[in-house]
Order: C-alpha cells, then sequence, then structure tokens
C-alpha cells in the first residue's frame, strides 16, 4: 500500500508537476510533535503556577525563612527525637486517608531557646513546599492583643477589620502555629481562655492541623489555659514533645569566675572557729 507520501507524489506527475518536494511530513508525525510541544508547555505552566502558590503560602505564613531542617543543630536527644517526631508528622500527610481521619496537634512544650519555634517552622516550610498545606505562625500574645483592641470601635487604624481577617484565617488555615503560649502568664483571663477554646474546637470540627509551643510543662498548661481549653486540646490526635537543657542563644551576661573558698582546718577537738555552741 502507498503511503500518503507516495500518493502526492503521484498526483503531482498526474498534474504535470516536474518537482514535487519531499519535505513532507507525516501527520501523526506532527500531532505527535505538537502534543509533545503543547505537553511541554502546559508542564511549564504547572510548574510556575506551583512555585507562585508556594511563594504566595510562604508569604502570609509569617514563617522566619531561616527555620528549616538544614539549620537545626541535632546535637541532643532531645533535639534528635524532636526531629524525628516532626519527619513522621510530616511523612504522615502523604496518606489523604490520615488528613482526613482528623485533626492532629503537635505541643512542643519545655525550656527557652531550645530550639521549638525553630522545629515548628522547619515542619511548616515542608509541608508548604511538599504538600502546598496554607500555614500561619502566630504568637498568642499578639493575637489576643489585637483582640483586644478591636473593641476599640473610636480607633482610627481599622484594628477591627484586620482582627476579623486574621480570625478569619485562624479558623480556615491548614496548619496553625500558635508560639508563646501563655508565656510569662500564670493563667489565662477568662474571656481568653473561652476564645482560644472556641478557636480550637471549630479546628477541630474542620479537621485543621495545630502546632502550639509553650515553655510551661503540661501541667503547668492545663492551668494556664485553663480546663476548658485543655479538654479541647484533648479532642486533638496529639503529639507531645518535650524538649530539655540549657538555652542555645548566646549569653549576654558573660559567666561568672567561680569564687574559690577557703576551708579552715578543724582541730582533733572538732572546734570550728565561731562555731555556735
Amino acid at each position: 500500500m502507498d503511503s500518503i507520501k507516495d500518493k502526492i507524489q503521484k498526483l503531482g506527475k498526474t498534474l504535470g508537476r516536474k518537482h514535487v518536494p519531499d519535505n513532507y511530513t507525516d501527520y501523526a508525525d506532527l500531532r505527535t510533535e505538537y502534543e509533545a510541544l503543547a505537553n511541554r508547555d502546559i508542564q511549564q505552566l504547572q510548574k510556575d503556577g506551583r512555585k507562585q502558590r508556594i511563594h504566595d503560602i510562604q508569604g502570609r505564613s509569617d514563617l522566619n525563612s531561616k527555620w528549616t531542617f538544614e539549620n537545626l543543630i541535632e546535637d541532643s536527644q532531645d533535639v534528635i527525637e524532636a526531629v524525628s517526631y516532626a519527619k513522621s508528622f510530616i511523612a504522615a500527610h502523604e496518606d489523604m486517608a490520615w488528613r482526613r481521619s482528623g485533626a492532629h496537634m503537635m505541643i512542643f512544650y519545655g525550656d527557652y531557646g531550645r530550639g521549638k519555634s525553630h522545629t515548628a517552622g522547619a515542619i511548616a516550610h515542608e509541608l508548604i513546599e511538599k504538600y502546598e498545606i496554607s500555614v500561619l505562625y502566630r504568637q498568642l500574645s499578639s493575637i489576643l492583643d489585637m483582640r483586644l483592641f478591636s473593641y476599640d470601635f473610636s480607633a482610627l487604624d481599622n484594628a477591627g477589620q484586620k482582627y476579623r481577617e486574621i480570625n478569619e484565617e485562624l479558623l480556615n488555615v491548614d496548619l496553625l502555629i500558635l508560639d508563646e503560649v501563655c508565656v510569662n502568664e500564670t493563667m489565662l483571663k477568662k474571656n481568653a481562655q473561652s476564645w482560644l477554646g472556641n478557636v480550637l474546637r471549630q479546628r477541630l470540627a474542620n479537621h485543621k492541623n495545630c502546632i502550639l509551643i509553650t515553655n510551661h510543662n503540661l501541667v503547668e498548661l492545663e492551668n494556664a489555659i485553663g480546663r476548658y481549653c485543655f479538654e479541647s486540646i484533648k479532642e486533638y490526635d496529639t503529639y507531645k514533645v518535650k524538649f530539655s537543657g540549657p538555652s542555645r542563644r548566646k549569653e549576654i551576661i558573660p559567666a561568672q569566675p567561680e569564687v574559690q573558698t577557703t576551708q579552715t582546718n578543724t582541730s582533733t577537738t572538732g572546734y570550728r572557729p565561731n562555731q555556735v555552741k
């Protein structure tokens, strides 16, 4: 059977054309070539679109760009264990059934300067890069201050509208990181306890995940946020991660040299100078 190219050559000769060009491209080949070019363009558009979405999520997250696993020094057992928990939490997001199964919460608690915020930020950056998870990082005290200022209806700085926008995001973002929970606070005020408890319960109902970061131990945390809030936390699938040890932050006040004391020798009678008899 003659190919289309052969048929064109014969048709040309029949019509009296002395020369029929040989540069005919078969339709199937041409279609394959165009489809490859189109797929390449689509892939590039998808790549550019994903890059832009990740950039937008990072911009709204308020995360420190230096909070990555690459910058986290794993030089102690508590940090090593925390990173292990963190990477397991990230890997679980691969399973869509796990994501839909409920709300998950990590509680990072322990001493100042141990890397709690850094570890939480590293989790957030990974989830954004791998799964385009929306993230919001906030210090609890700053939200409570904004909430307080929003009640000043005579204010000209639009604080009320800003707070409503933040509150909406608190409820809907995929991962909410609340840092410095009850820092320097023995106990939140009752209205703040109710507000925080409601936020946690609404996120729980919508299967939204949280990371809470606090310097309190778990008993102190329950007292600080109140029973209503703590009962909300219990409803989550919780992962409790303790950080311990000295602060990693630079010392501002130099360490004082140890004072050497000279012990006075006692006699065989057991007498000591200035001893009260």
